[in-house]
């Protein structure tokens, strides 16, 4: 069940502030995930690519190199989800994480119990839900783009589309609500579990990342619009 990954996933800890590390990792192994640490960031790349964690708690400064840097080098290749850590508050710390790849950003210092609830929340994106909901359409098209939920992969022109899991996540929401415009708030709801503060740039960053992958032109879009203080739209007359 997905609830039983959610809860014993295996979980990379890149922290240099070693107390930090030890009580983190002592705190989520209590509460079942499978847990390691690695402390220098020059040596970061190397333990993401080798131990393929279910998810990677990247700090964003970082001896060696930063996370975002980090974040950068492993997209690519890791599949598995990216939890930035930031121990400022300027949203360019969020906004240079996520689109780099980073699927979900906190900033420092976190309640272990707001990170546990985080990481959880996020190991649920990599679950499919196919066998709970089975009646669902887990494939769409619209024009040359298609979006397949039950594989997590769209491709353009039948050429595959590079997203992140959070930005495929979005995708799908938008697709599968294709025709009805989407508050923040709504969007947040369904993919972090957590309500907007109306201050968070996440989604419109992803939002502006996704538009040229898919072939929308991000000055002119045509398939994800913005709806002015409303939220985002994706035009169901392009299927």
């Amino acid at each position: 069940m997905a609830l039983d990954n959610a809860e014993s996933g295996r979980i990379l800890i890149v922290e240099d502030d070693e107390r930090l590390a030890n009580l983190t990792r002592d705190y989520l192994e209590n509460n079942g995930l499978q847990v390691s640490v690695e402390g220098d960031g020059g040596k970061a790349v190397e333990s993401i690519l080798s131990e393929r964690p279910d998810l990677v708690v990247l700090d964003l400064m970082l001896p060696g190199e930063d996370g975002v840097s980090i974040c950068r080098r492993v997209r690519g290749q890791y599949r598995g989800q990216i939890l930035m850590l930031t121990a400022r508050t300027d949203d360019l710390d969020e906004v240079l994480g996520l689109e780099m790849g980073a699927d979900d950003y906190v900033a420092k210092p976190v309640r272990p119990r707001v990170l546990l609830a985080r990481i959880r929340a996020l190991l649920r994106r990599g679950i499919s839900s196919v066998e709970d909901e089975p009646e669902v359409q887990n494939s769409l098209r619209f024009g040359a783009l298609v979006v397949d939920n039950s594989m997590r992969e769209a491709w353009l022109d039948d050429q595959s589309v590079d997203l992140t899991s959070a930005e495929f996540d979005l995708l799908w929401l938008l697709c599968s609500n294709a025709g009805r415009v989407l508050s923040r708030e709504e969007i947040f709801a369904q993919l972090r579990g957590i309500e907007y503060d109306g201050q968070d740039r996440s989604i419109d960053v992803r939002v502006s990342r996704i538009r040229p992958k898919i072939g929308d032109d991000p000055m002119h879009p045509r398939l994800i619009k913005t709806v002015r203080s409303k939220g985002y739209l994706f035009v169901k007359s392009e299927k």
